[in-house]
């Protein structure tokens, strides 16, 4: 059985020390610009060839975040980074956006690409699906349960990565707005501000009443009792989440790491104290998703912290002795030489100009152990790797002669071990990319929650009906061929089986196609007619254009793109535009999340499926229940209808969700008439962007 890999998180150098002298088989770190932690101190082209050098000659490999969505300007940007990335031969690349996967393939096809846990991937059709598109690692979405792991890992035919210690998003990665939406700075750019920390309450509040409580903050993920577990499953790298925390965290973390692959007990108050929100959960893994894994940080949580990072200092204090490697010593009468040699064939000498003289008694077990000394170096030799050789002898040399041989070929080996080793590049580079003028005609299309909520009557000149797939035998013939059955963003559990027999006895009955927006419902759907939604995450050219060679035909363009990127995806299909739309009305669904807000005040027995979440600011955020997931939406919608020229697509989305038929019936009547909106209302991100 193959060991489980020990991953930290590395946002610095000293982190990066930390990580590697306290023993981790591999760190990940991020690239300027282009990963998920725009805060940490991230690398640069230069900075990362000394850390790929750096770990490379203690045996740790290195994965790059380039982990972001990527907007069109950014694309050559995009371009030299991951020529960087290739010509300091890190060991492979976590990406989200199928821009970087695409870029990737054309420029370095031999470096290898970790599908980031923002990809949303949560069933074995998502990870067979990264499988088939060349991707050799998925990590996994942090809410399975061990079952799911396990099914997932056993089937899918690569590797899979889970996190295994350290904070947990509220939202399924990937699938998280609220930052985004609530101040300009988007979860999926690297950009969360962490509004789920805030205040948000789930009680029933009076009008105007601000949240107290932390409805949205779950504590820390820490299953690393279970690392022994995770590896008899077959799972290969255990993650430890923190590229924003401390050097201490890191070393810690590994520690208990490095006990728990081995089924070893380990001071679990000790990590607690490194960092923790009240605690920690395993409710995910262990599949008891309720109350208890809420949790704040708190001032004896950050207090008890502080007194703790003196005592977390000693783990990485000293150099690990980890890199194998066999000593050959040769003396004659004229010197001696050293041969060094690693586990990969790479050999080091070194040769002394000590003057062996004749010994009374044989010196072998001396000089086995003075070349065995290799504390403070990245190399450790066993007695039995040690051989030593003398012509003519026995010879006697001073310690300090033995000693310097050792330093100065271990030195060597080190250097050897330093040098780089690029990954291939090819002449690709980023074609131009299009820009779009305003279609001469668009349409409109009107999603709906239910078909309780379709006002039958005001749907004249609608183009599509998007509807959930559970909803298929709902619809009335008559309207088949005009509507698109949406599959769920995300299929915990049954769901995903459930899912793929809902689209095989629905596949002949009439209906337009499928709503996607999951890259596991491209394999499901493979074949079938499908558009595409939000939820795929589409902010660029190259990303569009991947779509719609892998079937999309048509696609809505994510929220969080400003007009003028919005301007520059025309994707096309056998020479022919891909149609691209954005939201044009709805409630944003700002969370979809396994854990329920809900469970802090009542359990789901005595739930109607529906509740209201108070921020610190008295403003009320509706949450939905239903399909295994919660999902909470902006308290106002995106309107658009009275703007009908501002954004360079082919159609609009009307978007209900919390809206009653009547309701649904006024705004596609001022959406048709360019109506101003009544109420309050929001622009969304398409005339600021995103940080």
């Amino acid at each position: 059985m193959s060991k489980i890999e020990i991953l930290a998180p590395v946002g610095n150098e000293e982190m990066l020390r930390a990580a590697v002298f306290s023993g981790a088989d591999a760190v990940y770190l991020g690239f300027s610009g282009f990963n998920a932690r725009t805060s940490a101190n991230n690398f640069n082209a230069d900075t990362l060839k000394d850390a790929v050098a750096f770990c490379r000659a203690r045996g740790v490999a290195v994965h790059v975040a380039l982990n972001t969505t990527v907007y069109g300007g950014e694309l050559p940007a995009l371009e030299q980074a991951i020529r960087a990335v290739a010509a300091s031969g890190a060991d492979a690349v976590i990406c989200q956006d199928l821009a970087v996967a695409t870029l990737i393939g054309k420029i370095a096809p031999q470096l290898p690409r970790h599908g980031s846990t923002q990809m949303s991937v949560h069933s074995l059709q998502g990870a067979l699906e990264l499988k088939e598109l060349g991707f050799t690692r998925v990590v996994l979405a942090r809410e399975l349960s061990m079952p799911e792991v396990e099914h997932i890992t056993k089937h899918c035919g690569i590797e899979t990565e889970c996190f295994v210690h350290g904070a947990l998003c509220m939202c399924v990665s990937g699938q998280c707005y609220m930052s985004a939406f609530l101040g300009g700075r988007s979860g999926n750019r690297g950009s969360c501000a962490g509004p789920c920390r805030l205040p948000f309450e789930a009680n029933a509040l009076p009008e105007g009443k601000p949240g107290r409580l932390h409805h949205l903050s779950l504590k820390d993920n820490s299953v690393i009792d279970k690392l022994d577990k995770l590896q008899a499953l077959g799972v290969a790298s255990a993650k430890i989440e923190g590229r924003l925390r401390t050097p201490e965290y890191v070393a810690a973390a590994v520690s208990a790491c490095l006990a728990g692959r081995e089924g070893r007990a380990y001071d679990r108050d000790l990590l607690k104290n490194a960092f923790s929100r009240s605690g920690f959960t395993s409710g995910y893994l262990d599949g008891k998703i309720n109350g208890t894994m809420f949790g704040v940080r708190s001032e004896a949580d950050a207090e008890q912290t502080k007194k703790t990072l003196p005592m977390l200092r000693e783990l990485y204090r000293r150099e690990r002795s980890r890199v194998p490697v066999k000593m050959k010593l040769e003396i004659e009468e004229g010197g001696e030489k050293l041969t060094v040699t690693d586990a990969d064939g790479s050999r080091a000498f070194a040769y002394g100009d000590a003057e062996p003289q004749p010994a009374r008694t044989d010196p072998t077990e001396s000089l086995h152990r003075s070349l065995a000394k290799t504390g403070g170096t990245p190399f450790a030799v066993e007695d039995q790797d040690i051989t030593v050789e003398m012509d003519g002898g026995p010879w006697f040399i001073p310690g300090g002669a033995v000693n310097e041989l050792r330093r100065e070929a271990l030195d060597a080996l080190l250097k050897k071990r330093e040098v780089l080793r690029p990954w291939p590049t090819t002449e690709e580079h980023v074609p131009a990319l299009p820009l779009r003028t305003l279609p001469p005609h668009r349409t409109l299309r009107a999603r709906f929650e239910n078909w309780e909520q379709v006002p039958e009557r005001a749907l004249d000149g609608i183009e599509y009906l998007i509807l959930p797939i559970a909803q298929a035998d709902r619809v009335p013939r008559e309207w088949r061929a005009k509507t698109l059955l949406e599959l769920p963003r995300v299929m915990f559990g049954k769901l995903e089986e459930d899912t793929a027999r809902r689209i095989a006895a629905t596949q002949d009955a009439g209906f337009a196609g499928y709503e996607v927006s999951n890259i596991a419902h491209l394999r499901l759907c493979r074949g079938l007619p499908m558009s595409g939604s939000f939820g795929l995450n589409i902010t660029n050219q190259l990303a569009a254009q991947f779509y719609a060679d892998n079937g999309l035909g048509s696609m809505l363009i994510l929220p969080e793109v400003k007009d003028s990127d919005i301007s520059t995806i025309a994707p096309t299909h056998n020479g022919r535009p891909v149609p691209t739309g954005v939201l044009v009305y709805g409630h944003m669904p700002l969370m979809v999340t396994r854990a329920c807000p809900l469970q802090n005040i009542h359990d789901c027995a005595h739930c109607d499926k529906t509740g209201v979440l108070t921020d610190r600011k008295a403003k009320k955020f509706p949450v939905r229940c239903g399909l295994g997931v919660r999902t909470i939406y902006n308290p106002v919608p995106i309107y658009m209808g009275d703007k009908p020229g501002a954004l360079t697509v082919d159609y609009g989305v009307a978007y209900f969700t919390l809206e009653s038929r009547e309701e649904a019936a006024k705004i596609l009547e001022m959406i048709r008439t360019h109506a101003p909106f009544e109420g309050d209302f929001t622009r969304g991100l398409y005339f600021k962007g995103t940080n």
